[in-house]
């Protein structure tokens, strides 16, 4: 949308409201000068102040949100790719989590616990303030985050008690800075010092200085558009790399494979569909950085 149809309809939110209680790019995140990252000191400690932009023309919201794995196989390779279930689609290791699941033995759960989806959420941020890196200060950003800080988000949507009222902190004239702190638990990163400060227009209201913000908004639609997702076959072929084991048929082979069998006999053994492993097991959130995380690793082997 043009910025003056955002400034026209910058009340309404309640469209963010029901796109995050709905279930459901360039392909990796990591070494993109695009994404912002905090700077923590050699404690795990890290502060910074970010305000939440809104979507350009084209992204119906936003964020954009995705799922990946990363785990590492028996043979010493890594796993590290989006979910096709990010786009709607069947995931080989979905479904592999799901068999492993359903197998009622407790330590092909703990195999699914470590090769589990991990949700990762993107959104565009204008950095107030970055003591780690001064030189981020005044630009735009794109800011890879998981649960903990989505739900803070949503508590601003969408507050708990009904003596406080929401905000939308993706708004540039009603919305709030984001205090960014950073603290290192047990070895973890935690966000739950975090917080939104009180409502406040952006640059106080200087249309000007943000109509010139709003022009540098990045595109989130990569992050979701099919075509830079892989294929199932191509995921398939790599989980089977990773695990060790042999090439996997292809999509195309197996249909024509079901087509030699009665469909009576797939009927009776298929049985009634189990449920997903991401339907019985919480789908958990990890750190902004999971994936440079996990491309580390790999490149460290």
């Amino acid at each position: 949308m043009s910025f003056a149809n955002l400034k026209r309809t910058r009340t309404d939110f309640s469209k963010l409201v029901a796109a995050a209680q709905t279930a459901g790019g360039e392909k990796k995140s990591y070494g993109d000068d695009r994404m912002w990252k905090p700077t923590v000191d050699k404690a795990g400690n890290g502060y910074a102040i970010l305000r939440f932009l809104p979507a350009t023309e084209g992204n119906d919201l936003p964020w954009a949100r995705y799922w990946d794995h990363g785990f590492k196989g028996p043979t010493g390779q890594w796993y590290i790719e989006r979910s096709l279930t990010s786009i709607g689609q069947p995931d080989p290791v979905s479904e592999m989590n799901t068999r492993l699941w359903n197998s009622g033995i407790e330590s092909d759960k703990e195999t699914v616990r470590q090769r589990k989806r991990r949700l990762h959420y993107v959104a565009n941020v204008l950095v107030i303030s970055d003591p780690g890196n001064p030189d981020n200060e005044g630009k735009v950003f794109l800011f890879q985050f998981g649960k903990k800080i989505f739900d803070k988000v949503m508590d601003q949507l969408q507050p708990e008690f009904p003596d406080e009222r929401p905000v939308d902190p993706f708004n540039m004239w009603e919305g709030s800075d984001f205090v960014l702190k950073i603290r290192n638990v047990e070895g973890y990163r935690n966000y739950d010092k975090s917080e939104f400060r009180s409502p406040s227009a952006l640059f106080d209201g200087d249309e000007e200085k943000l109509e010139a913000v709003y022009n540098k908004v990045h595109d989130l639609n990569e992050f979701t558009d099919p075509k830079n997702y892989k294929s199932y076959d191509e995921l398939k072929t790599k989980l089977a790399q990773v695990l060790g084991e042999s090439a996997p048929r292809t999509v195309k082979e197996e249909i024509a494979l079901d087509d030699e069998i009665p469909y009576d006999n797939f009927k009776s053994a298929s049985g009634p569909e189990a449920p997903s492993a991401e339907s019985a097991m919480e789908t958990v959130d990890d750190e902004d950085d999971t994936m440079s995380y996990f491309a580390k690793l790999a490149n460290e082997d």
